[in-house]
């Protein structure tokens, strides 16, 4: 199974983290990821924290544990590659249109997956 099914098939709780150019951590819970038809998965974000830090520091950390006993899930490390603001491709990808308030920027922000690893465990 690729990610993007795993992803469409799996219920569960996401993490994404980013770090600001000094190295300040930020963790945020978020939906789980779009896969685009170009190979790159995306996120949908408001203009806060984890947004802010990515203008400076473009690697993020996505932690997904899956619902159920145990402790399974992934853990995705990123690049971020592009962003889009209020584009009709990120009101497409909406999951849940009432959100969000109507007057507020949503950033459609692009990553390149740069690692996939388990959620409990490394592999090499």
């Amino acid at each position: 199974m690729n990610l993007s099914e795993y992803f469409e098939m799996t219920k569960g709780v996401g993490v994404l983290s980013t770090a600001d150019s000094d190295g300040r951590v930020d963790a945020a819970i978020y939906a789980r990821p779009h896969f685009v038809d170009d190979g790159t998965l995306a996120f949908i974000m408001r203009d806060r924290l984890t947004h802010h830090n990515l203008q400076s520091n473009p690697y993020a950390t996505y932690l997904f544990k899956e619902d159920g006993v145990g402790y399974h899930g992934k853990r995705l490390f990123m690049s971020k590659v592009r962003e889009e603001q209020n584009s009709e491709l990120l009101e497409s990808l909406r999951r849940r249109k009432a959100a969000y308030g109507n007057d507020e920027d949503r950033f459609l922000v692009f990553f390149k997956l740069d690692k996939e690893r388990p959620l409990v465990g490394d592999v090499k």
